[in-house]
């Protein structure tokens, strides 16, 4: 009885000057393990009397009970002493002044190319997509860009290999589109493009959009209505005029350069033109019975112009004090 006593008394001091879980349960092997003191205990009932074997085990059930309680016990206070260390370690000091939640924008670039979409949708005009990468017969021979134009030169273009190119403008697919789809045709075709060239007005990859409208009646005058209504909705100015200039495109003919009242004064605004016969026929597409006109205009100049930007280059710096201004 003795000796259990003193078990007892061990185990419950030795439980209250534990901060570890680990530990308590490395004590605890010590009097309740299968080595254990107590566990030995039990072993020797074997030795005693059958008259004194029922005390005796009940004596040792007692004090293992008493232990496993004390053992539970120190338990539940050292998950509350560590839950207690974690949340005050997570605390948030709810004095101190909220960070504000930075609220994004579109880019500028990229609410111009919304905005183009939506003012030709509602000119009855399809937006259609195609391939960055592209073949030397879409980029340049089905346009009617002969093999000896400056526009294929190394210095101008970015190749991939000999027959395949960064696109340099999203005509090829105006030839796509031809291609899969009969007359009456009136698509825009926005997208990025590459080109080598960079400084203030220029950048080796912007973004242009294209349109195309192919139809029995088709005329210049179309043409010259279409671009006009779309750039007076764009730039909200109604009295904004349109005059065209004689130009040379080998993929239109009659071809000229649009130009815009502006301040005062005229601006170069894209190219445009009646489609070549020759590009209707890579198509397959009777010129005889067809006539179609075609455009191009910079996303990145209407977007300067819009917005009062001077250099092209801050629309891709991804300054955010600049960027910020248009959230």
């Amino acid at each position: 009885m003795e000796q259990l006593q003193k078990i007892q008394e061990q185990a419950l001091a030795q439980f209250a000057l534990i901060s570890d879980e680990t530990e308590l349960e490395q004590v605890k092997a010590k009097y309740l393990g299968r080595e254990g003191s107590l566990t030995a205990l039990l072993k020797g009932l074997g030795k005693l009397s059958s008259e004194e074997r029922p005390q005796a085990g009940a004596r040792i059930n007692l004090v293992k009970q008493a232990i496993e309680v004390a053992l539970q016990q120190r338990r539940e206070v050292l998950a509350q002493l560590k839950l207690a260390a974690r949340l005050a370690a997570e605390s948030l000091d709810v004095t101190l002044p909220g960070r504000g939640n930075g609220s994004g924008g579109l880019h500028p670039v990229t609410r111009t190319l919304v905005r183009i979409e939506q003012l030709f949708h509602s000119l009855g005009f399809a937006v259609s997509a195609g391939p960055e990468i592209e073949h030397d017969f879409y980029n340049f021979t089905a346009l009617n860009i002969p093999e000896n134009h400056p526009a294929r030169a190394m210095h101008d273009t970015f190749y991939i290999d000999p027959e395949h190119v960064l696109r340099t403008h999203t005509s090829p697919v105006q030839v796509r589109y031809m291609e899969n789809n009969q007359p009456p045709l009136k698509i825009i075709s926005p997208g990025r493009v590459y080109r080598v060239d960079s400084d203030a007005t220029h950048s080796p990859m912007f973004h242009q959009v294209e349109g195309l409208w192919v139809d029995e009646t088709v005329s210049f005058a179309n043409l010259k209505g279409v671009v006009q209504d779309f750039l007076q909705r764009f730039f909200e100015q109604d009295d904004l005029q349109v005059r065209f200039r004689p130009s040379f495109f080998p993929f239109t003919e009659p071809s000229a350069e649009m130009d815009m009242s502006w301040r005062g004064g005229w601006l170069e605004i894209g190219g445009c033109g009646m489609v070549h016969p020759n590009v209707l026929k890579h198509v397959n597409i009777d010129s005889e019975k067809y006539l179609g006109f075609a455009f191009g205009l910079g996303v990145e100049r209407l977007a300067m112009l819009r917005y009062g930007v001077n250099d092209l280059r801050q629309f891709y710096e991804s300054d955010l004090r600049f960027l910020k201004q248009f959230n």
